[in-house]
């Protein structure tokens, strides 16, 4: 059987990030390369696995049990974040970790420090897959892929394991939004799933935020400096305006647990034009909706202030918080604790603060919780993850696969 380990350093060896400006999907032609290979990887396990046009890797291992259960599946998604390069990742394996800072040795005097991030000392002792500092790893969510693949070889290899009928599926895009968007429910044939593609080692989550986009167009007026007096609008100043009119005590520096934030991603512009992008994000879908008014007052004001047509407003919905679809079934988040208990982990049940593809999913029908990949500090090159954190993650989900059979 194939190690866990050199099974994940084969997929984050794989550059798969995706691309929020393309139209396709997937968003990157080399996110393929990644989903080829797991489709093949599932056929020469004696999986029968497709890939379709959209991206989705679906695979299916029919029930070796006789009596009616419920299909349970496991998702992962292929792609890393645009935050950071995936391309040439140079993994270093730290085996039993000391406590103390981590040379990212492609980067000369760059550390991965306990002072900084305190999570790491959870893990004395344990063996901690780093970034050179050059590039993300890509556990985000190459751990989940690796955890589900190693826990299908450990199917097959073992006959004798009971279970129902098994459902996998692996996406593309999920980094940019649009993971789930074509992914056809009824087709995969789950009654319910779990993404793989939580943070620490212990993480359960059916909680996520709700999720808009903003993009603010400033439209100004360029006139030469030595005769602007009166007529100038300076977009880049304007747009600064319409940032100070948010509140700041709502940014995400300032936020935690079920608070809600209005978050300035990316800033371009002249004298002429400057053109904001905001997320905004909260798990109260009446404030989530308050906060999507606050942008378009904020617009109104400037255009009161400017002139009409000086700043342009649109505000688009991402995805919602799945808990209303979830806690209906509230039975598969018992079956997860259960299951994280027979691994001898402490669940801890937390809401995301952020999104994941199993809100989408539970909108179109398929409830799906989110369970621990094991990784942390995602999208960086801070990123790392306990090998150790990765190999219970797949004992989860088997010990799932067995609640699920009884």
């Amino acid at each position: 059987m194939e190690k866990i380990l050199d099974r994940f350093l084969r997929y984050v060896a794989v550059d798969t990030q995706s691309n929020e400006e393309s139209e396709t999907q997937p968003s990157a032609a080399k996110e393929l390369d990644l989903l080829r290979m797991l489709r093949d990887e599932l056929a020469a396990l004696g999986v029968e696995a497709t890939l379709d046009e959209y991206g989705y890797v679906m695979a299916s291992i029919p029930s070796n049990i006789g009596k009616k259960v419920p299909a349970v599946g496991f998702i992962a998604h292929v792609d890393t974040a645009p935050d950071a390069s995936g391309k040439d990742v140079k993994p270093q394996i730290i085996p039993n970790y000391d406590g103390g800072p981590i040379d990212l040795k492609g980067v000369p005097g760059l550390q991965l420090k306990p002072e900084e991030f305190p999570e790491m000392r959870h893990f004395i002792g344990q063996t901690l897959i780093t970034t050179d500092g050059t590039t993300l790893l890509g556990a985000d969510d190459k751990a989940g892929v690796a955890e589900i693949m190693n826990a299908v070889q450990y199917i097959v290899e073992h006959p004798e394991f009971k279970h129902g009928d098994i459902k996998i599926g692996f996406t593309p895009d999920e980094e940019i939004g649009r993971g789930v968007v074509k992914f056809d429910v009824k087709r995969f044939g789950a009654d319910f799933a779990y993404t793989m593609d939580g943070g620490e080692i212990g993480e359960l989550e059916y909680e996520n935020f709700n999720a808009a986009s903003a993009k603010i167009h400033i439209q100004g007026r360029n006139v030469h400096p030595g005769s602007a007096k009166g007529k100038m609008k300076n977009a880049i100043l304007i747009g600064q305006e319409f940032q100070s009119l948010l509140p700041v005590d709502q940014r995400p520096e300032f936020t935690e647990n079920y608070e809600g934030f209005f978050h300035l991603i990316s800033f371009k512009g002249t004298v002429e034009e400057a053109d904001f992008a905001y997320i905004i994000r909260d798990h109260d879908r009446a404030k989530f909706e308050e906060k999507k008014k606050v942008i378009l007052r904020c617009a109104d004001f400037i255009n009161a202030k400017y002139g009409e047509g000086t700043a342009e407003a649109v505000v688009k919905d991402q995805y919602y918080n799945m808990r209303e679809q979830v806690e209906p079934h509230y039975h598969i988040i018992e079956k997860a604790v259960k299951a994280m208990e027979m691994a001898g982990i402490k669940p801890k049940i937390q809401p995301i603060r952020g999104g994941t593809d199993g809100a989408n999913l539970s909108f179109k029908g398929l409830p799906c919780p989110n369970i621990f990949a094991g990784g942390l500090n995602f999208h960086g090159k801070m990123e790392f993850v306990p090998l150790e954190s990765i190999e219970k993650a797949s004992e989860v989900i088997l010990n799932l696969i067995t609640l699920f059979a009884e």
